[in-house]
């Protein structure tokens, strides 16, 4: 009998998958190599159903011979191993996160005389569509998988600034492949009330409340499934707290991020020796208790910002205050730094770990942008948040297309450097 070999997740098995399988079986002994929970979070959400459970599916099917581990969206290590006289997959991987491993796959069968089979896609059928079927009649679906993502990965989260639905879709689809060969995607969206602010031409002063912010999300959560952390300033008066977590709840957020300033936000960035007060630490803790009593899933999370090295404080009274607010029930910590090396946010960090390796810990890099995700990683950052990036990236190129238009007097020049009609007018499904 001749090798075939089939990649799949099987989160779902539906009859797409049954379909390849079995035009896969006509050519020989298939195997499985079924991607385990780490290579599922490479490139997805992670998943909800762990490796062991769906492998024993798959050994139940008939057309099913064998099947074997596989750790990441490469497939190089199993098919050198297995040298298959075909590689079966449907042909929806042409375009997407999988367009190069495909690619990969060609190049490494021809070595054996390999083949590669793609079966065309069955149409009407996807596992994705049906999770988020299943996961829209789920409260918790969207809002559980920040929390679950923690628990399972053993690589840093990356999440970064929305502010519009467009950038919502751009964070829920980029990827790419890194020279090492790993695939790294964005795993979630930071809700910022500062690129919210701004694109809306107003102060990062908490001028637009939760309601409206709320309001402004929903055309974000209508496109897109990764977990969103909704920046929550201050929290505003602890009573209003306690509202504003049953409402982010309800639109099935997965954490909200306060800060422990007191009175009138202003951004922890400005250039001010004195540019706020930092709160009492046992009165941000009562904040905590009454957000956490609040709150009626588990899976949701309230993370303390601490502002201590932002005010030049000694990193013992931001150790100090992150015991006190977890104690207050904190699911998570973030020691906010604008050091432009982020020293003093690393003694933090080797200091908190010392004593703490169990709770989650997120870093804005936003002052110290040099300093590479795996090392934030090693470190012990769980999340990283990019949490202006899209919007200042924006701002720019809006400018320069405005002023060449003033300046040539016609958009001739711009249509070269911008998108055309055609894309943007696919740019969307349903549009053209």
């Amino acid at each position: 009998m001749k090798k075939v070999y089939v990649g799949m997740a099987g989160e779902i098995i539906h009859e797409g998958h049954i379909n390849l399988l079995m035009q896969a079986s006509q050519l020989g002994e298939v195997t499985v190599g079924l991607l385990t929970d780490k290579a599922i979070a490479e490139y997805k959400t992670n998943s909800p159903i762990p490796y062991n459970s769906r492998k024993v599916v798959l050994e139940s099917l008939r057309f099913v011979k064998s099947v074997v581990p596989q750790d990441s969206l490469d497939y190089s290590v199993n098919l050198k191993e297995l040298t298959p006289n075909y590689v079966v997959h449907g042909d929806d991987w042409r375009f997407g996160v999988q367009s190069q491993t495909r690619a990969d796959v060609l190049e490494l069968v021809k070595g054996w005389g390999g083949e590669l089979v793609e079966i065309p896609y069955t149409q009407g059928v996807s596992s994705t569509i049906l999770k988020r079927a299943a996961s829209s009649s789920s409260f918790s679906g969207r809002g559980a998988s920040l929390r679950r993502a923690i628990e399972q990965r053993n690589k840093p989260l990356r999440f970064i600034d929305l502010h519009s639905a467009l950038s919502g879709l751009i964070a829920e689809h980029s990827f790419a492949k890194r020279a090492s060969g790993e695939v790294v995607i964005f795993d979630g969206m930071w809700a910022s009330s500062l690129t919210d602010s701004t694109s809306r031409g107003k102060p990062d002063i908490e001028a637009v409340d939760v309601s409206a912010r709320l309001a402004g999300l929903q055309d974000t959560l209508d496109v897109t499934r990764k977990p969103i952390i909704f920046d929550g300033d201050t929290g505003g008066v602890a009573e209003h707290f306690a509202f504003t977590v049953k409402s982010l709840e309800r639109n099935n957020i997965s954490a909200v991020i306060i800060e422990d300033k007191k009175g009138l936000k202003k951004n922890s960035l400005l250039e001010q020796d004195s540019a706020f007060e930092q709160e009492l630490p046992n009165v941000f803790a009562e904040k905590i208790k009454l957000g956490k009593s609040a709150q009626s899933e588990d899976h949701f999370m309230i993370i303390a910002r601490i502002e201590s090295l932002i005010l030049g404080k000694k990193s013992s009274d931001a150790l100090e205050r992150a015991e006190k607010y977890l104690e207050a029930g904190a699911d998570g910590i973030m020691f906010h730094s604008r050091d432009k090396n982020g020293e003093d946010w690393k003694e933090t960090m080797k200091n908190f770990r010392k004593v703490n390796s169990e709770t989650p810990v997120v870093v804005v890099p936003t002052s110290f942008p040099h300093v590479a995700d795996v090392e934030l990683w090693e470190r012990g950052a769980n999340v990283i948040i990019y949490a202006n990036h899209l919007l200042r990236a924006s701002y720019p190129s809006m400018l320069k297309a405005a002023r060449e238009i003033l300046l040539d007097g016609n958009a001739a020049n711009l249509e070269k450097n911008i998108l055309s009609m055609k894309e943007i007018l696919n740019l969307i499904p349903g549009t053209a």
